[in-house]
């Protein structure tokens, strides 16, 4: 088996999220068709995702080293996505590749469930502020 052929089994879409809310994959797919600008600069990473979720509408709220949450992951930035008066909030994960080339949004799951309610407690702290 290639390395290839084990990334592709690892990566496998996030399911869309529970509701029938119609706008979060249309923003989802905005997200994922902005994301698709990085330039593969690790550096640059932070700067870029605060800048496509100020693009499309979203919040970046943090961004920490992966350690080992998501699998051929370097660095996780989560954006929350919406707002109570539009659609519903979301908390979304942009993935840094190991490789610091590309970059990926995941849904969170039940391996990260617990930096999807950290990111929530964060929102709102910053809320109470």
């Amino acid at each position: 088996m290639t390395a290839s052929e084990t990334r592709s089994e690892i990566a496998v879409a996030a399911p869309p999220p529970p509701g029938g809310d119609a706008a979060l994959p249309m923003a989802l797919l905005e997200l994922e068709l902005s994301l698709d600008r990085f330039s593969g600069n690790k550096d640059d990473f932070s700067s870029f995702v605060r800048t496509v979720a100020s693009d499309i509408g979203g919040e970046f709220l943090f961004a920490l080293p992966a350690s080992g949450l998501v699998d051929n992951c370097l660095t996780i930035a989560a954006l929350r996505q919406g707002t109570a008066d539009d659609l519903a909030e979301t908390i979304l994960f942009v993935c840094l590749d190991e490789d610091g080339s590309s970059i990926r949004v995941e849904q969170p799951s039940e391996r990260t469930a617990g930096l999807a309610s950290f990111a929530e407690a964060f929102v709102g702290v910053l809320e109470r502020i």
